[in-house]
């Protein structure tokens, strides 16, 4: 699977997992819900600060975002 949409798919996992909204999201990392959208399917790329951001908005280890066997638990 592709990095970036894995990424994807962890960051929806635990945003799912939470039960809160893209827009939820956008608002606690300080970022456009279109943007969030775009990470989500593997359209954008974030940067290392989008990601540490997107982490602590999730409060998870930014670590997990990327962890491969994440999709699978």
């Amino acid at each position: 699977m592709a990095l970036i949409a894995l990424l994807g798919r962890n960051i929806r996992r635990h945003r799912n997992a939470q039960g809160i909204s893209q827009e939820e999201l956008a608002f606690r990392a300080e970022m456009k819900r279109s943007y969030v959208s775009g990470i989500e399917l593997g359209k954008r790329k974030p940067s290392v600060d989008a990601l540490e951001r997107l982490a602590d908005a999730l409060r998870v280890d930014p670590r997990s975002l990327l962890d491969p066997d994440r999709h699978t638990k």
